[in-house]
């Protein structure tokens, strides 16, 4: 059986393991990724860690399970990293796609005509070449796959393939060239961009792990997990990691714009190949998981992620709080980047099982708001909507989800399907898969089925939409940021 190596670079972990061709995933190692938040609304990763990390997973892995031929990289995108071609080294930190604080930048760049999100990398590159004092064209801009390609290669390869491209803000609506005008702009300079790939082919030799295999998909995160869910020709996922991303694949016929539509969703290069590009949408909620380690870290209501489950079902209802997870804003459909959390309802009979179970709560209603948004980008319902991440080993959020979306929910057998759709489609790209075998791979864990009426769901749902706007527009000046 033909195997891939597969090198996924999360938000918060980096993990590695060997996938066949029948979507097994096996010799997993992973490692937690320093991230630092100097001040509000910044993130910050260390570019040395995850290199060095890289490097030392996929060689454990491949001592564990053996030699592979191939290998597949996903990655978090929109991460940005500015570094020295020379000596390659990072000029500054690796801002995280979270990171806001070029939200101002974003607002004074709409009166030149360029409509960019402080979460693409755009404003991030412009902030990393200023910070360095240094001119834009001795430097090179790397997104994370980027990175990771020029220290698997020796420094022979500075590319960015289509997907993490795609939502970069600096490329044309087709995704074949860097967009002169926005480079102009923004002061950098053509000569510090990778050279644009396919997300399948031949991108080069991994000369420094053993056996120098060939690496043969390069894939952001969320368009591998719709691979690995084996949504190839149709089909929706929700990925409920760090944040919770939909994706949905739409086909072959590129959009007119790569800001976002009327419904909040935007345009993605789900995968290509030869140069062919097939289309997706997705929409994004910018704090998932990442409220379930606040109430662990920050606020100390639990002690480990596990402990949300138990305690929401301790009780039999939130008693009347309602949590909107809005910690960085709100993403689709809204896109208000002034928007701030909120818990409302509380009173002195509150107990942190009624937070808890509101949080969880709240953290679905805002997935079945990514399903409304898509279902009407596309003018269809979906027949069910596959799941991965880490939340959905919640069996009460899962639960939650399919009741407030009244849509089946599947839940993906490898927890973290970005891996699995990395090695995939190596697999694929290197020609011991097809496309429809893939498709056919398909074998959820679990199925859960709405347990809500049609009435009772509807009154929930105007009820959290109350909410939502309780929280809109809460810093004003932030949610005018238009991309």
């Amino acid at each position: 059986m033909v195997r891939a190596l597969a090198i996924d670079i999360g938000t918060t972990i980096l993990r590695t393991g060997i996938v066949d061709t029948s979507g097994n995933v096996t010799h997993t190692h992973q490692h937690a990724l320093s991230v630092a938040t100097p001040n509000p609304g910044e993130v910050e990763l260390d570019a040395r860690e995850i290199a060095r990390l890289t490097l030392e997973l996929a060689r454990r892995t491949i001592a564990d399970g053996g030699q592979c031929e191939f290998v597949g990289i996903t990655n978090q995108r929109a991460t940005t990293i500015v570094f020295d071609p020379v000596t390659g080294e990072p000029v500054g930190p690796a801002l995280g796609w979270q990171d806001l604080r070029t939200v101002i930048d974003c607002l004074v760049l709409q009166s030149e005509g360029l409509r960019l999100a402080p979460n693409q990398s755009a404003t991030k590159a412009q902030w990393l070449v200023r910070a360095s004092g240094r001119p834009a064209k001795e430097l090179r801009f790397a997104t994370i796959e980027t990175w990771v390609m020029w220290h698997l290669t020796g420094g022979d390869a500075h590319v960015s393939d289509h997907s993490n491209a795609g939502v970069t803000g600096l490329v044309n609506v087709d995704v074949d060239a860097w967009d002169a005008r926005a480079l102009e702009v923004l002061g950098l300079d053509i000569e510090m961009m990778p050279t644009l790939v396919s997300t399948m082919g031949q991108h080069g030799v991994a000369r420094a792990l053993p056996g120098a295999p060939r690496i043969t998909a390069l894939i952001g995160d969320q368009p591998a997990s719709l691979f690995g869910q084996c949504c190839v020709t149709q089909g929706a996922k929700i990925t409920f990691g760090t944040g919770a991303m939909l994706d949905s694949v739409s086909g072959s016929k590129g959009p007119t714009t790569l800001t976002k539509f009327a419904s909040g969703c935007f345009p993605i290069v789900a995968r290509s190949q030869g140069g062919t590009l097939t289309w997706g949408i997705e929409g994004i909620v910018l704090a998932a998981g990442s409220c379930i380690e606040w109430l662990r870290d920050d606020l100390g209501l639990i002690k480990d992620p596990k402990d949300s489950e138990s305690l929401a079902v301790s009780v039999e209802s939130t008693n009347g709080v309602w949590f909107v997870p809005a910690l960085s804003g709100l993403g689709t459909p809204q896109w208000d980047f002034g928007a701030r959390g909120g818990f409302f309802g509380i009173t002195r009979g509150t107990t942190k099982a009624h937070m808890v179970r509101a949080v969880l709560e709240g953290i679905a209603h805002r997935g079945a708001d990514l399903v409304d948004a898509a279902q009407q980008e596309i003018g269809a319902a979906f027949e069910e909507i596959r799941v991965d991440g880490g939340m959905t080993a919640n069996t009460f959020f899962v639960q939650s989800l399919t009741n407030f979306t009244g849509i089946p929910v599947t839940v993906s057998p490898q927890r973290e399907a970005t891996t699995r759709g990395a090695g995939l489609m190596a697999l694929v790209s290197a020609g011991h898969l097809s496309l429809e075998d893939v498709e056919h791979l398909w074998s959820p864990e679990k199925v859960l089925l709405p347990q809500l009426s049609d009435a009772d769901r509807g009154g929930l749902r105007a009820a959290w939409r109350e909410q939502i706007a309780r929280v809109e527009r809460t810093i004003p000046e932030l949610s005018v940021v238009e991309f």
